[in-house]
């Protein structure tokens, strides 16, 4: 019993920490653009610095796919939103993420 009750408070928790993640903003934005909102799960600025690697998996988990390499550099592009990310890797990491409009993947 106690165990399904330490369980229900778990997920009341965390859906109100998901809940206070959300934001909305008003006037123009960067996704009216063809960018996603920074901070938006659209937006990959957050995997700079990751291991390439590693950051490869969580970027396909998010509905991204690479659609374009140059050298160390690869366009990843998520179909379902439109975004695009320009990724340089520099010693085994993403050292550059860049949000681009859709018609630059």
């Amino acid at each position: 019993m106690k165990k399904d009750i330490k369980a229900a408070v778990c997920v009341a928790i965390l859906a109100a920490l998901v809940a206070g993640c959300s934001e909305t903003t008003g006037g123009s934005s960067a996704s009216t653009a063809g960018r996603p909102a920074v901070g938006s799960e659209s937006d990959l600025s957050s995997f700079q610095g990751a291991r390439a690697g590693q950051a490869e998996m969580g970027i396909q988990n998010l509905g991204y796919e690479a659609v374009r390499t140059q050298g160390l550099t690869t366009w990843w592009f998520n179909r379902s939103t439109g975004a695009c990310a320009k990724i340089v890797t520099s010693n085994g990491r993403y050292s550059s993420v860049t949000m681009l409009p859709a018609q630059d993947c």
